[in-house]
This record gives structure tokens, C-alpha cells and sequence, in this order.
């Protein structure tokens, strides 16, 4: 017996531009949307090439990493004078990898804490 699904019609491959274009947008969209556009790229596109999938996991990991700088910040004192931080650090990043993958490059976050590995 299957165990795929067999009402989900399967997904095709990207082709190489728009695994270029996914993974600048999923980049570009996690500046304003810090976790829930990696995650919603991840959720949706992992498995539609493997340029994409190492954009949207690396975006994904730098995301989570992020919510746990802020957690971390809020639990401290010292913490609330530095809130202003992490958005100029996610902004910066963000901008990198976007570009990053508008060449084509693959790019790994240097702050990131690599909670999801595929």
C-alpha cells in the first residue's frame, strides 16, 4: 500500500531563474516578515530544487535564530537598551543573502544557529 496522498498532484522542480527569484523574495520578505516568510518559503518550496531549499532553510535558521536573540533580550534587563539591535543585524543579512542569491550564489547567515539541517 502507498502512503502518498493520492488527491496531491506532485510537485515539479523549479527551474534554476525562479529558484533564483523564490529565494531573493523569501530573503527579501523576511526583512518585514522575520519568521513567517522563511517559514511559509520553507513549508511550501523546500522540495522544489535544491538551490531553493538551501535558501529557505538558511532564511528559516537565521529567522529562529533571531526570535531567541529577541527572547534572550527581553529576559534581561541590559537586554531591553539593545532591542534596537537585532533589526538592523536582520536587515543587513537579509540584503546580503538576497543578493547572494540574485547571483546565484549559495549563502550561509555568519550569526546563525543551524536548528533545521537538510
Amino acid at each position: 500500500m502507498s502512503q502518498q496522498n493520492p488527491y496531491s498532484a506532485p510537485q515539479e522542480p523549479l527551474s534554476p531563474e525562479l529558484q533564483r527569484l523564490w529565494a531573493i523574495g523569501i530573503h527579501a520578505f523576511g526583512i518585514i516578515l522575520e519568521f513567517f516568510a522563511p517559514l511559509l518559503g520553507f513549508l511550501f518550496l523546500k522540495d522544489r530544487g535544491p538551490f531553493i531549499r538551501h535558501h529557505v532553510t538558511e532564511s528559516l535558521n537565521f529567522g529562529i535564530t533571531m526570535v531567541l536573540l529577541y527572547v534572550v533580550l527581553a529576559i534581561s534587563i541590559v537586554g531591553w537598551l539593545l532591542f534596537w539591535v537585532p533589526p538592523i543585524i536582520w536587515t543587513v543579512f537579509r540584503i546580503i543573502a538576497a543578493y547572494k542569491a540574485s547571483i546565484g550564489e549559495f549563502y550561509r547567515y555568519p550569526a546563525s544557529v543551524r536548528f533545521i539541517k537538510i
